[in-house]
């Protein structure tokens, strides 16, 4: 579609909309050209931001909607049409700026699925050297992650600065412990990614990790890549089960072609091509992981309770061996992390309500647990001594019952209108610096204080 033929559309869709506005008279006309005044407005911002036309004028009477009834209506009615952009825009219908940012996205893609095969040439293959690539897949993934958000965000030469002595160290530090073993090389490809998600997120923002809003909308991010990138690996795993059955049709094996070109490739590029995707998608709808935070938090609530209220019952503690302790580390994590998403697609200006009083017990809850975690870690660290797992989980759950806790205050001063919502956001985006942190000390600190393994 040629620029004229979009900008003629454009107009026939505001025409449209202008006369849904008249349909209804229930307002005057200078309120409707001071709301379509509005309207051209967010569509301007949405253009420059890489959307087509259509896009634009989609999510801007979407975004009208909060703003009159009307609007409202109109974006209802027409709702079917946001659904069918999701799919990608041919590329005649890509305005210049969003076909640059996908062929550097794909090329980005490309440049991490070559990268993640240097090793073979060094006889380090995927399917014999398994733990190799656990350990060190975010080395090859998250650098151009970050270089990519760096070209998108244009960002100064001192950011670049730091985000590259970052992953420089990261790197050396890979070099330097390539000998770990055990514990500690689960404890690195753990956290290893945790402390370099940071720096991705500084490139993310835009040299705006220092407002609450450029943390949030990090956050935001990650969530939403997180379901993406699911998704594609959902896709992909269709894809090679489809291709197993057809080539052993044929009486064709591809295992060696999918353990060592097709599963480290496809999970190196897909990483790049999710976080173009929110980014190219992430205002057409409302965000997914809200939406999930939304839905699962009662479920995880009621969860919680039923378990501290067995302990309670039985008179029982738990006993937690590894895997018990990774699974119940895992469930605060997803805990924090509905909090998070909750949070993300809340109006701060909207006073308290019934669902935050639902987030309260939901975090008094997970507060309760992390206690009874904590004391079993304790306990066994008493009677069997110091491991590099349970002084990893200590600092963890420590670390997750600080968060917790002071969450609580803010949500209780929130809900008696003795505080504003906005601190909540504050605490929250300001202590992803601790947990990427603590990453960074188990990565670093931890392999030379147990003798590497």
């Amino acid at each position: 579609m040629q620029p004229s033929d979009q900008a003629a559309s454009l107009e026939e869709q505001i025409d449209q909309w202008r006369g849904f506005l008249r349909h209804r008279q229930a307002i005057q006309s200078v309120d409707i050209a001071e709301l379509e005044d509005h309207l051209r407005e967010q569509i301007g911002v949405l253009t420059n931001a890489g959307l087509a036309n259509d896009e634009a004028f989609l999510v801007a009477v979407k975004r009208m909607g909060a703003l009159d009834a009307l609007s409202r209506e109109f974006a209802r009615e027409h709702s079917d049409r946001l659904w069918k952009q999701l799919v990608i825009s041919p590329a005649d219908q890509l305005q210049g700026g969003a076909r640059t940012d996908a062929l550097v996205a794909f090329g980005v893609a490309a440049l991490a699925a070559l990268l993640i095969k240097v090793p073979a040439v060094f006889g380090i293959d995927f399917h014999t050297n398994v733990s190799f690539y656990f350990r060190n897949f975010s080395l090859f993934v998250l650098p151009l992650l970050a270089g990519y958000f760096a070209w998108k965000r244009q960002l100064n030469l001192r950011i670049l600065a730091w985000l590259a002595a970052g992953f420089a160290v990261a790197i050396v530090v890979a070099i330097a412990y390539p000998q770990i073993k055990g514990d500690l090389e689960g404890l690195t490809a753990l956290h290893l990614p945790i402390a370099l998600w940071l720096l991705v997120g500084i490139a993310y923002a835009g040299g705006r990790w220092a407002q609450v809003e450029g943390r949030m909308d990090f956050i935001r991010f990650s969530g939403e890549l997180f379901i993406y990138y699911t998704l594609i690996a959902l896709g992909g795993g269709v894809l090679v089960m489809f291709l197993q059955l057809i080539f052993q049709s044929a009486g064709i094996s591809i295992d060696l072609f999918f353990q060592n070109w097709l599963l480290p490739c496809g999970a190196a590029g897909a990483a790049i091509v999710a976080s173009w995707l929110v980014e190219a998608k992430q205002s057409v709808v409302e965000n997914m992981a809200p939406v999930l935070a939304r839905l699962f938090t009662p479920l995880f609530t009621i969860a919680l309770i039923v378990f501290l209220g067995t302990l309670v019952f039985t008179g029982r503690g738990i006993d937690i061996d590894r895997n018990l302790l990774i699974a119940f580390d895992v469930l605060l994590v997803l805990v924090l992390g509905l909090v998070l998403y909750s949070i993300s697609a809340r109006d701060p200006t909207v006073p308290a309500g019934a669902y935050d009083a639902l987030q309260v017990v939901l975090i008094l809850s997970a507060l309760a647990a992390d206690a009874v975690a904590l004391g079993a870690i304790a306990a066994r660290i008493n009677e069997m001594g110091f491991t590099p797992n349970r002084v990893a989980a200590l600092g963890e759950n420590l670390i997750l019952l600080v968060n917790l806790a002071w969450s609580a205050v803010l949500y209780v001063q929130f809900l008696r209108k003795r505080g504003s919502f906005a601190d909540i956001e504050r605490w929250q985006t300001g202590y992803l610096l601790v947990f990427a942190g603590w990453a960074a000390i188990v990565v670093l600190a931890f392999p030379p204080a147990f003798g590497f393994k």
